[in-house]
């Protein structure tokens, strides 16, 4: 016997596909031990199996900032999903054997490889609600300090990334802030040689309150820039400043000391600019 594949209802109000009006996002894949893997897999996603690159299998630290407009205003959302790169184990014959850079250039057809989230740490409590009720996301709150490359700032490629702890505060628009670090990376790209890549869409899976699995994916509308890490690794630097708290657990038993693998980052392009004033004559 077959499980139903009919759609999932989608919740009130929302409805999908959802639109990003702009997304910037840098990814880092990381090849790991799966054994540790594994495990977290079978407690969260049992219906789900990690994938394996020559023996290691690949976790993955995700940061995006994106901005929606509703038929009221707009919404600025900033979130990190920490997952394993898996894929449904009944699915397993469909699959063809990949090397990590296979995988990171956009080599799965089925796009059966996506990410099984373990965490997604969010700063904004629509988001929050939305990602739970619609995708069965293990969603929360957090906060964020960042730098990111910018046609308004500096230039070069680099991006920091610092998670706070944070708890929702009811009835209000934002989360409650706190002082306590979870977690932060640095990723300097600058001078690195890049590869456009056609990786999506990005297949997230999750797991609804009956604990049926969920795929949603997400398509990206302009290729992602795939940095190779090898031999650069010290470019990206992962710090746990929580090892108490879920996710500084999730990274520490996972990651460890284990170097990046790979980066993969997306900037949406700009759509308007308003120019450098000018004098005007005045009248004499």
């Amino acid at each position: 016997m077959t499980d139903d594949l009919s759609l999932p209802p989608v919740a009130a109000p929302y409805q999908l596909p959802f639109h990003y009006g702009a997304l910037h996002n840098i990814g880092l894949d990381y090849l790991v031990d799966p054994a540790p893997v594994r495990k977290a897999l079978a407690e969260h996603h049992p219906d789900l199996s990690a994938a394996d690159f020559d023996g290691r299998a690949c976790v993955t630290l995700n940061y995006q900032l994106y901005f929606a407009q509703y038929p009221n205003g707009g919404g600025i959302t900033q979130e990190i999903e920490y997952s394993i790169v898996a894929y449904p184990t009944a699915g397993a014959d469909r699959l063809a054997r990949l090397t990590y850079e296979q995988y990171a250039h956009g080599h799965d057809q089925t796009k059966l490889l996506g990410i099984a989230r373990l965490h997604v740490l969010c700063d904004n409590p629509l988001a929050i609600e939305a990602g739970t009720k619609l995708f069965g996301e293990p969603k929360y709150p957090a906060w964020f300090e960042t730098t990111l490359p910018s046609l308004n700032g500096p230039a070069g490629d680099i991006w920091t990334v610092a998670c706070k702890q944070a708890t929702h505060a009811p009835s209000a628009p934002a989360v409650d802030r706190q002082d306590r670090p979870l977690l932060s990376f640095r990723a300097d790209l600058t001078g690195l040689s890049r590869t456009p890549v056609n990786n999506t869409p990005i297949t997230g899976y999750g797991t609804d309150p009956a604990g049926r699995p969920l795929a949603g994916p997400m398509n990206v509308y302009q290729p992602y820039q795939y940095v190779a890490l090898a031999g650069a690794a010290e470019r990206a630097e992962l710090t746990v400043h929580d090892r108490t708290s879920p996710v500084g657990a999730d990274l520490t038993a996972h990651i460890g000391t284990a170097p990046a693998a790979g980066a993969w980052t997306y900037q949406s392009a700009p759509v308007a600019a308003h120019n450098r004033p000018y004098y005007v004559p005045r009248v004499r």
